[in-house]
């Protein structure tokens, strides 16, 4: 054997290796109730279009799609000839060149071990089309929040080969419906039982509370009420207090939540117009229970922005619910709840008089006794 042919054999079983080496990624340290929402999504791609399938995942922040879209991801990935699981989409984005970031990326998890240099969006674009066409791939848009996001980065079906799917996981459901997915899988909450396993793998690192714990994980599960971002920190959380602590922490959250969790809540929140998000505050504060129609004509009054458009933004973004089953009631998460109630505090740095809205009775006595009216709102 010469030393071209030895050059040539390596360069194939480097390829063999890179298309045939393990690309699955690390889903969860505890993956509670994770395979029943990764057969939701293959529902879903079962009645997607043949040639290019693509299905959306939605949900409120820390429900836990990320994590559902790469358990599918391990599923699907070795089925087709290249695959690329795009993550922080809107992060990288939003930084100088992070489109052609993103579209470097993808063209080389699908085409490695080449490294692709692209000069501009619209070079990325004609890349993408040209050199996927012909391929039957897997791709995973994460956290994307806006539509030409996809456009520099899947533009349309005909971009990728037949027999692709493409999974786009958004906090936005309306930009699913923009881009005219096949079908949404709206990511719920987990169930008690799933709830209360994922918070003691955890706060006790097994699947029960330890004995005398019970009653304090139980307040903590029902004040998660089945977001996983908030039973995994709490669980982490609490996991090195005794029990004196956990019942100072857990009295503390009833009003003000964990700063991790506000954290990473308030993306959604930040997000919004003004209008929408001053009509968000105003249900957290006092709407929560109250007919639609009855609050429409509120917020219809002060705001410059149609009721049902901010409403539709709200349900659209998972930070709202309309109950139809009881009198079009409004819902909303309660830590969703206690999150805007938290920015509304943090905004008059504890001093009630200087609150744009007050909710507590006792507040609402202290301003008044002391002639401190500068209030918008007092408790409805």
């Amino acid at each position: 054997m010469n030393r071209y042919e030895a050059e040539f054999i390596k360069r194939i079983v480097s390829d063999v290796a890179c298309k045939l080496g393990n690309k699955t990624l690390h889903v969860a340290k505890h993956p509670v109730g994770i395979y029943s929402r990764v057969q939701g999504i293959i529902s879903l791609l079962k009645g997607a279009k043949p040639d290019v399938g693509i299905v959306g995942i939605h949900g409120i922040a820390g429900i836990g799609k990320t994590t559902i879209a790469k358990a599918v991801f391990n599923k699907l990935y070795f089925g087709f000839e290249g695959s690329s699981f795009l993550s922080d989409v809107k992060e990288i984005s939003d930084k100088p060149n992070g489109l052609v970031e993103l579209q470097e990326r993808l063209l080389h998890d699908i085409l490695k071990p080449k490294v692709w240099k692209v000069s501009n969006v619209y070079e990325g674009m004609n890349l993408i089309k040209e050199r996927l066409h012909r391929k039957k791939i897997l791709v995973v848009y994460d956290d994307v929040d806006k539509r030409e996001q996809l456009e520099a980065l899947m533009g349309e079906r005909c971009w990728f080969g037949a027999g692709s799917i493409i999974i786009v996981v958004t906090k936005n459901k309306h930009l699913l419906t923009e881009v005219g997915v096949d079908g949404m899988y709206h990511a719920q909450e987990l169930d008690r039982d799933q709830s209360l396993q994922l918070f003691s793998l955890h706060a006790f690192r097994d699947t029960r509370p330890a004995k005398d714990y019970v009653e304090l994980s139980d307040k903590v599960v029902n004040y998660c009420q089945g977001l996983p971002l908030a039973l995994q920190i709490l669980g982490s959380h609490l996991s090195i207090r005794d029990k004196a602590g956990w019942e100072i922490d857990i009295a503390h959250w009833q009003n003000t939540p964990h700063d991790d969790i506000q954290g990473k809540l308030r993306v959604s929140f930040d997000a919004l117009n003004v209008d929408t998000s001053e009509i968000f505050l105003d249900i957290a504060c006092f709407f929560v229970g109250r007919d639609k129609e009855y609050v429409a004509d509120i917020v219809g009054a002060r705001y410059d922005c149609h009721p049902e458009v901010a409403f539709r933004t709200l349900i659209g973004r998972s930070l709202i619910t309309i109950d139809t089953e009881k009198q079009n009631r409004l819902r909303m998460h309660d830590i969703l709840r206690k999150m805007g109630r938290e920015i509304i505090r943090q905004r008059s740095r504890n001093r009630p008089g200087n609150c744009s809205r007050i909710w507590l009775p006792k507040d609402a006595y202290n301003v008044l006794s002391k002639e401190m009216v500068r209030a918008h709102y007092f408790v409805y």
